[in-house]
């Protein structure tokens, strides 16, 4: 029965829509396949893992994922993206450019590079191992997949020569291109893998020696440095 006052009846105003709670459980459960997904690809392998069981341990429907995601190429590519985003704070991506701006001091700026690639390494390098193994299994979206992967890394390696060139902080001579081709290398994750997977190095001393690698090849040798 409508409200009355003063013997008349109260317009009923309708209440607004709030979408953020429906919003942020959307997210959530987005969130969830994927930390799901990435568990089961990096334990059972690429062509092992299905569409159905990320969806049953992530207590979604199938079509959710295929909805959110595409299916497994989607979900693949989504967790490699995340990965890049680093652990903790703004975007990894971000705090670099960051760096790069900032710092004066390019063998304190190699450090930051190697601390970065402490953070991200653990995160994206077992995927970009996936990626691989999977493509050299014979999944085409795989190997599409780790073309643009390697693309994508070799064209940020290649902004950052260019802002670092731009700024005087490599060693004179040294193009952007051979910059680049430097931190592509010391970035790549089979690098990870012969000397965190295989040779059991901590992510830290990883860290340290990637450090030390951008900095024995593309900076001035201090003038006490061995010869």
């Amino acid at each position: 029965m409508a409200d009355e006052v003063n013997g008349q009846k109260a317009r009923v105003r309708p209440r607004a829509y709030d979408a953020s709670r429906r919003r942020a459980a959307a997210e959530g459960t987005r969130r969830l396949i994927l930390d799901i997904a990435r568990e089961l690809f990096l334990a059972k392998g690429y062509g092992a893992t299905t569409v159905a069981e990320i969806a049953r341990r992530a207590k979604a429907s199938p079509e959710t994922v295929y909805k959110n995601f595409g299916g497994k190429p989607g979900l693949v590519r989504a967790i490699q993206e995340q990965s890049l985003l680093g652990a903790v704070g703004p975007p990894a991506e971000e705090r670099s450019d960051r760096a790069q701006l900032t710092e004066t001091d390019p063998r304190k700026l190699m450090d930051r590079f190697g601390r970065f690639t402490t953070e991200i390494s653990p995160l994206g390098a077992p995927i970009v191992l996936l990626i691989r193994d999977a493509a050299a299994s014979g999944h085409a979206e795989m190997a599409e997949l780790l073309r643009d992967v390697d693309d994508a890394r070799y064209q940020r390696m290649l902004h950052n020569a260019n802002q670092l060139v731009g700024r005087g902080l490599l060693r004179p001579g040294l193009s952007a291109e051979e910059a680049a081709d430097v931190m592509f290398t010391c970035t790549a994750a089979e690098l990870y893998e012969s000397l965190v997977i295989k040779r059991g190095w901590t992510a830290e001393r990883y860290g340290r020696f990637v450090a030390r690698a951008l900095a024995a090849n593309l900076l001035d040798q201090p003038s006490d440095a061995p010869q």
